[in-house]
């Protein structure tokens, strides 16, 4: 996982365990190794004095005396020998002016192994070698605590960077939860100290962001609603122009006027409206549109309507379809819609005849107010909000307006919006 989480808690545990490493490393460099030598020249001291006495006192002197330390035989002792131990004393042996050889071999009686060597005589002295054994388990011993440090190290750091990140994860969280009209929930100020800083951090930051939305919904009312009558006024004067022409240019550009501050007005009122989405009966709203469309002379076709229910507030749903279609219509000259469904989706198709629109303008076109009538041939009144409302509308209800040039010419206008939960239910039966 590609997470910040993930990334710090993989570089401390890199650092930690290389700092371990790096540790043990340098203990065996500085611990002194083993002193190998002065053991075999206390063993050949042993063996010598064995010898000596074995030489001197006898068979049964030896043997009593020897009981449990050491024996003679007149058979050589079996028993896997051990070379470096054996070269050890042998060494040891030769620096004291010994001619006796000895070998170590590991004994079958006890647990530790045992020196023995040829006799002047023939027989074979048998010494028990007091060293700890070597131990079997060396390898699995290093992988264990390899093991454990990584286990230990890797489980520390994720509960201390989990604990040290919680205010990023509680931001990221509350990101996510934001809905389409910008609207987050008050987040309990519980828990640690940091998490509790960042939940009030952003607790305040929705609430000042409220007012500032709201702020701007009521200067954008009220500029709308104040405008009304200066306009009124403006009309009644136009109305006693005695020149035609000069009145109906007036008339025309007080229409104009009239039509940014309705536009301006509805748009607020979308961005206000609390009421409660219901089931919408999407093909049968998108059929009253274009047949009420049609009526007036726009030359807008239904290709089809498949079956498909939406969670909308209808009135807001059919004005984002009926500004789409109008968009279509006018400045596409004709346009054929569809209503289809695919995969858990209800579509709305809209596509037009006209130019289309070009590439690099098309990332603008939800602004309020952007115009692209030069690039789509003769310019047509409006107020340039039809597209920034359908817009709107459309992500208030977790939808998705898209708009895309046809490969032979004009635009397509699709809507995308969940299916109702029924509706999705029944298309996964």
């Amino acid at each position: 996982m590609n997470t910040l989480r993930t990334k710090i808690t993989a570089l401390l545990v890199g650092a930690v365990l290389l700092v371990a490493l790096l540790a043990t490393g340098l203990s065996f460099l500085l611990l002194s190794p083993p002193r190998f030598e002065e053991t075999d020249t206390a063993v050949a001291a042993q063996w010598a004095l064995l010898v000596d006495l074995a030489g001197k006192a006898g068979d049964a002197r030896v043997a009593e005396k020897g009981n449990g330390f050491a024996g003679l035989s007149d058979q050589e002792p079996t028993g896997e020998i051990a070379r470096m131990p054996s070269e050890g004393i042998n060494a040891a042996l030769a620096r004291r002016g010994r001619a006796e050889r000895v070998s170590v071999r590991a004994s079958h009686g006890g647990p530790w192994p045992i020196v023995t060597g040829q006799l002047a005589d023939g027989r074979w002295l048998t010494m028990p070698m007091t060293m700890p054994p070597h131990p079997g388990n060396g390898g699995w011993a290093l992988a264990g605590w390899a093991l454990v440090m990584a286990l230990g190290t890797t489980l520390v750091m994720v509960v201390a960077v989990r604990r040290l990140t919680e205010p990023l994860a509680l931001l990221e969280r509350t990101v996510a939860k934001i809905g389409p009209d910008g609207r987050l929930e008050p987040l309990p100020e519980e828990g640690p100290t940091e998490v509790r800083a960042a939940a009030h951090a952003i607790n305040r930051l929705s609430s000042r962001l409220k007012q500032a939305m709201e702020s701007r919904i009521r200067l954008v009312a009220a500029a709308g609603h104040d405008l009304r009558t200066p306009m009124t006024r403006m009309r009644l004067r136009a109305e006693f122009f005695e020149d035609e022409e000069e009145r109906a240019t007036w008339i025309a550009d007080l229409n104009e006027l009239d039509r940014i501050a309705d536009s301006a007005i509805r748009l607020v009122r979308e961005e206000v409206d609390d009421a409660a989405r219901s089931p919408v009966r999407l093909d049968g709203l998108v059929r009253e549109v274009v047949g009420e469309l049609k009526s007036i002379g726009m030359r807008l076709e239904l290709e089809h309507a498949e079956p498909a229910s939406v969670l909308a507030r209808p009135l807001s749903l059919c004005r984002a379809i009926r500004n789409l279609a109008i968009n279509a219509a006018t400045h596409g000259r004709a346009a054929v819609v569809r209503v289809e469904r695919s995969g858990g989706e209800a579509l709305v198709v809209i596509d037009d005849a006209g130019p289309g629109i070009p590439e690099e303008m098309m990332a603008r076109v939800f602004e309020p107010f952007f115009r692209v009538d030069p690039a789509r041939g003769t310019p047509i009144p409006g107020a340039g909000l039809g597209l920034a409302i359908a817009h709107e509308i459309v992500t208030g209800i977790e939808g998705r307006l898209e708009l895309k040039n046809r490969p032979g010419g004009g635009l397509t206008q699709i809507v995308h919006l969940p299916l109702a939960p029924d509706a999705a239910n029944a298309d996964r039966a």
